[in-house]
C-alpha cells in the first residue's frame, strides 16, 4: 500500500511539471514609480516567464534622461508542486535636472514576444535630505527575540546620499581662422571647433547639438562675404595638440568665405551648452557614480581685418587666388572651314566663381563659339579650389598661325606675392588651306541641341514683309474699334 501511495504522488507531481512546461512563455513590461527625486534613478523592466531568455530589443530612450547600468533578477516559484522561473532585466536611467518628462509610449521584443507599454508622465523633484535613522522599538514582552530584527536600514541606518564633486576640466570653444589678415576676395578658412583633453571624455558630452548649432551658424555667417561651406558630416573627434599638450578637436562647422568689400570680418562670442557630469567622492560598486549637470562653454570674439586690393585698372573685377592655366586643343591639324575646339582651363586655389571668360570679339579672320563653362570645387584639409574650364569652338577663315594669347587671358591677384598676374593661352595653332569669305560653321552631329531642335524646326519658306502685313492689318482693327467707340459714345449723349 505504501508503495501504491508514493507511486502516486511521483506521477502527480511529474504531471504537474509537464502541464508547466506545456504553458506558453510570456513577457510584459513593468515602469517604475513615476515621481521620484532627482538623486534616485528612474527603471523600466520587462518579465519573461516560462522560457529562458534568448534576444531582447533595446530600452527606449528618454529626452532628458540617460541610461545607466542595467541589473537582473531570477526568481522560481513552486506551487502545488509546480515549478515557474521568472527573468527580470531593469533598465537604469538617470535625470538631467528637475522637472516633468514624457516617456512615450513604446515596445520591446523578447524572446520573439511584442510587449508594449502607453508611456508615462515622469516628474522628477528636488533632492531628499537625508533623515535621521529611526530607532528600533523594544520586543514587546513575551516576543521571540528574532521579531527584534528589522529591515537593514532600520538597523544600521538608511543609506547615506551619493556626495558629488565637480571635477576640473580642460576644454574650451573656439573660433579659428587660418589667416589674421586678408585682401578683397581673397578666401579664409574659418572653422568653430570644440577642443577636449582625452581624460574628460567620460565627464562631459554633447547636448541637444542638432538644435543649438544652427543657432550658432547664424551667429557666424558674414553678409559681405561669398561663402563656400563644407559639407556637413558626423561630429568625429581628431588628434591635435594645443600648447605642445594632446587634446580632441570636434569639428563644428567649418567654411570658407571670400570678402566682397574691405569691411572687416566680426565674429561675435557664441556659446555651447554641454553635459557635464559630476563625479562620486566615494564610488560605489554597481552605480554610475555619476551625476549629470550642464555647463555653457564660450568662444572668444574674432576679427579679422580686410585689405583693399593695390591700384590696378580692373581692381574691382579680378578674382583672387592662386592660379594657373591648362590648356587642351582637339586636333593637331588645322585646315580654314573647319572647326575645332580649344579649352582654357583655369586650377588653383580660390573662388572659382569670380573667374569669368568671355567670347572674344567676332573678327574676318576667325569664328568663335562659346564658350561652354565647366566647374569642379574640391574642399580638402580646409582649402577651397578645383578648376574651371571654358570650352570654345573655333573656325579660321584665313591661313596662318592663330594667336590665341591675344584672344583668351584673364587678368587674377596673387595674394601670395601681392601681385597682379595674366593667365594667357599658350597655344598657337597653325591654320592652312584657301582664304573663306563665309561663314563655313556646321553643327556637331553628335551636339545634344542640333540633334533635338533640327528636326523639330520649321523649314517653310515665309515672306520678308510678313510682320509688316500684321502691323498694318493691326492698326485697321484699332481704328475700327475707336470709330465704333466714338459712335456708341455719341449715341448716348443725344
Amino acid at each position: 500500500m505504501r508503495f501504491f501511495l508514493l507511486l502516486l504522488g511521483v506521477l502527480w507531481v511529474g504531471c504537474g511539471l509537464v502541464a508547466g512546461q506545456n504553458q506558453p512563455p510570456t513577457a510584459d513590461i513593468v515602469l517604475g514609480k513615476s515621481v521620484f527625486p532627482i538623486n534616485e534613478y528612474y527603471t523600466i523592466s520587462f518579465r519573461l516567464r516560462g522560457a529562458p531568455l534568448e534576444r531582447y530589443s533595446a530600452f527606449p530612450e528618454i529626452e532628458g534622461f540617460k541610461k545607466s547600468g542595467k541589473s537582473s533578477t531570477t526568481t522560481t516559484r513552486t506551487v502545488n508542486g509546480q515549478s515557474s522561473t521568472e527573468l527580470t532585466i531593469t533598465q537604469r536611467y538617470a535625470a538631467f535636472a528637475q522637472g516633468t518628462f514624457t516617456l512615450k509610449p513604446f515596445s520591446m521584443t523578447v524572446n520573439g514576444l511584442a510587449v508594449r507599454s502607453e508611456g508615462a508622465t515622469l516628474r522628477v523633484t528636488p533632492q531628499q535630505a537625508a533623515t535621521t535613522p529611526a530607532v528600533p522599538e523594544p520586543p514587546a514582552p513575551g516576543a521571540s527575540p528574532l521579531q527584534g530584527i528589522g529591515l537593514l536600514d532600520k538597523l544600521f541606518g538608511k543609506p547615506k546620499p551619493q556626495e558629488y564633486v565637480e571635477p576640473q576640466d580642460q576644454a574650451f570653444l573656439a573660433v579659428v581662422p587660418d589667416k589674421n589678415s586678408v585682401f578683397v576676395g581673397e578666401g579664409v578658412h574659418v572653422g568653430l571647433y570644440f577642443y577636449l583633453a582625452p581624460q574628460d571624455q567620460a565627464v562631459l558630452n554633447f547636448y541637444n547639438f542638432a538644435q543649438q548649432l544652427p543657432s550658432i551658424i547664424r551667429q557666424l555667417r558674414q553678409r559681405t562675404v561669398w561663402e563656400e561651406s563644407f559639407n556637413e558630416q558626423e561630429v568625429l573627434p581628431e588628434n591635435v595638440t594645443v600648447g605642445g599638450k594632446p587634446f580632441l578637436r570636434y569639428r563644428l562647422w567649418e567654411a570658407e568665405l571670400y570678402p566682397l568689400n574691405t569691411q572687416p570680418l566680426t565674429f561675435p562670442a557664441v556659446a555651447l551648452q554641454m553635459v557635464k557630469y559630476k563625479v562620486a567622492k566615494k564610488p560605489a560598486p554597481g552605480l554610475d557614480n555619476r551625476l549629470a549637470g550642464y555647463k555653457i562653454y564660450y568662444s572668444s570674439a574674432r576679427t579679422i581685418p580686410v585689405k583693399p586690393l593695390p591700384a590696378h585698372p580692373l581692381r574691382d573685377q579680378v578674382p583672387v587666388g592662386s592660379y594657373e592655366v591648362k590648356e587642351a586643343i582637339d586636333r593637331t591639324t588645322f585646315q580654314t572651314g573647319k572647326a575645332f575646339t580649344y579649352t582654357f582651363t583655369v586650377e588653383g586655389e580660390g573662388n572659382l566663381a569670380a573667374i569669368n571668360l568671355g567670347a572674344p570679339p567676332a573678327s574676318e579672320a576667325l569664328e568663335v563659339y562659346g564658350p561652354e563653362v565647366q566647374q569642379e570645387l574640391t574642399r580638402e584639409g580646409g582649402r577651397v579650389g578645383g578648376r574651371k574650364s571654358f570650352q570654345f569652338r573655333l573656325v579660321a577663315r584665313r591661313p596662318g598661325p592663330v594667336a590665341l594669347d591675344t584672344l583668351f587671358q584673364v587678368v587674377v591677384f596673387n595674394p601670395a606675392t601681392t601681385r597682379y598676374d595674366t593667365l594667357r593661352a599658350e597655344l598657337q595653332p597653325v591654320v592652312r588651306g584657301p582664304v573663306r569669305t563665309d561663314s563655313t560653321f556646321r553643327a556637331r552631329l553628335d551636339d545634344p541641341f542640333y540633334r533635338t531642335a533640327l528636326p523639330e524646326a520649321d523649314a517653310t519658306p515665309h515672306p520678308r514683309d510678313t510682320y509688316r502685313d500684321v502691323r498694318r492689318y493691326a492698326n485697321m482693327v484699332v481704328v475700327a474699334l475707336l470709330m465704333m467707340a466714338g459712335i456708341g459714345w455719341w449715341r448716348a449723349r443725344r
